[in-house]
C-alpha cells in the first residue's frame, strides 16, 4: 500500500511561491511508494490546482463548512472546493480546535460534508500533554474518534496528532505512536488509512512510516521547503 504524504501549508505562501515549491515536487517526484497531497491556503487554491492538474499530486484544503452555502462570511463550503479541484480536505486540525473552538459534533458534521461532495475526509485527533499526563491519552483519542467518525467511517482518513509534541521541542517516541495507532486501528478496523502528524521531518519521516499502522504523514513546517519535502517523499 502506498503511504499517503500530505502537506498542510497552514497560513504560509503566496502565488509565486506556490509555483516555486511545487515545481520542482512535480518534477522529481519519483517514488512509486508515495501518494502525495498540496493544501495551501484557500486563496492558492486555484494556482496550486492549475500548477498540479497534469501531476500524481492531488489537492486538499485546510478546512471546510459543514454547510453547502448561506451567510457564513469568511467561510468555504466542501462543494466549492471540489470545483475547485480539490478531492481531499483537513477537518479538526488541532489548531482549529484550539483557536476556532471547534468541538467533535462540528468536525463530524464537516466530515458528512466532505464525503456528501466527494471529498474524503482527513480527520484530525489527539491529545494535550496535561491529558496524556493524566494517563487519558488513549481514552481522549478514542472518544474523538466515536464522536468525529460520521457512519460512512470508510471514506475517512485519520490523522493522529499528539498536539504535546508540535513545536514544543518534545518528540512522540516510536512506541508512542505505535501504541497509540494500534489503539487506533483496533477502534476504526482496517481499510481506513492512519497518518502520524506530530513535527514530522526529513530526519524522522522514515522510520515513523515502517511504524506498524502508520499509513502516512501529515507535514506541517517540512513541507515548505521542497527538498526537504522531497526527502520525506522519497523515504
Amino acid at each position: 500500500m502506498k503511504k499517503l504524504i500530505v502537506a498542510n501549508w497552514k497560513m504560509n505562501g503566496t502565488a509565486i511561491f506556490t509555483q516555486k515549491l511545487l515545481a520542482p515536487i512535480i518534477d522529481k517526484k519519483t517514488s512509486p511508494l508515495s501518494e502525495i497531497v498540496i493544501c495551501p491556503p484557500f486563496p492558492l487554491l486555484h494556482a496550486a490546482h492549475n500548477i498540479m492538474r497534469d501531476s500524481q499530486l492531488h489537492l486538499g484544503a485546510q478546512d471546510c463548512h459543514h454547510e453547502p452555502s448561506g451567510a457564513f462570511t469568511g467561510n468555504v463550503s466542501a462543494s466549492l472546493l471540489k470545483e475547485m479541484g480539490c478531492s481531499f480536505v483537513i477537518v479538526g486540525h488541532s489548531e482549529r480546535r484550539l483557536h476556532h473552538h471547534e468541538n467533535n459534533a462540528l468536525i463530524k458534521a464537516k466530515a458528512i460534508a466532505a464525503i456528501n461532495n466527494n471529498i474524503t475526509p482527513i480527520i484530525c485527533i489527539g491529545e494535550n500533554l496535561e491529558v496524556r499526563n493524566s494517563g487519558q491519552a488513549i481514552s481522549t483519542v478514542i472518544k474523538q474518534l466515536s464522536e468525529c467518525l460520521p457512519e460512512s467511517k470508510s471514506s475517512c482518513i485519520i490523522a493522529y496528532e499528539p498536539i504535546w509534541a508540535i513545536g514544543t521541542g518534545m518528540s512522540a517516541t516510536e512506541d508512542n505512536i505505535a501504541e497509540m495507532h494500534k489503539e487506533i486501528r483496533d477502534f476504526v478496523g482496517t481499510g481506513i488509512k492512519i497518518l502520524y502528524g506530530g513535527s514530522v521531518n526529513a530526519k524522522n519521516a522514515a522510520s515513523i512510516l515502517t511504524i506498524d499502522n502508520v499509513d502516512g504523514v501529515l507535514v506541517g513546517g517540512a513541507s515548505l521547503q521542497a527538498d526537504t519535502f522531497l526527502e520525506i517523499i522519497n523515504y
